[in-house]
């Protein structure tokens, strides 16, 4: 199963476990999402909306914040000792897609439980493996 979402002024074709980089939205790092403007739920019999499907939902879980890469935008006016120079950094929500909610239903799946990392004890110096 499959949907069509748009947010930010972009859409995007997605499937449970994709992992995006969207416009930044509201919402905490570790937390449940929905973003409800479905454009289209695909499948075995696909509902296109008109223009968005009535009571559906794609549950997200945000993993990150962050910021873009620098675009500059430079101007240069050639003998006329003119030169302006703009940048900026778009702000980017990394959310990974939990699933796919049709009818009004509510996100089943909590967020996902960091990994912790195996902490190896280093030898003491005198010990000695026999």
């Amino acid at each position: 199963m499959f949907a069509v979402i748009k947010t930010g002024g972009r859409q995007y074709r997605v499937v449970p476990d994709d992992v995006l980089e969207i416009g930044k939205i509201a919402g905490d790092v570790g937390t449940i999402v929905q973003l409800g403007e479905v454009l289209v739920v695909g499948g075995d019999t696909p509902i296109l909306g008109l223009p968005t499907v009535a009571g559906a939902a794609v549950a997200a879980e945000v993993l990150d914040h962050k910021r873009g890469p620098k675009v500059i935008a430079f101007k240069k006016r050639r003998r006329k000792n003119s030169r302006r120079k703009r940048g900026y950094r778009d702000e980017i929500t990394v959310i990974r897609i939990t699933e796919i909610l049709t009818d009004g239903k509510a996100p089943s799946v909590g967020p996902r439980p960091k990994r912790e990392k195996k902490v190896v004890e280093a030898p003491v110096a005198g010990d000695t493996a026999a």
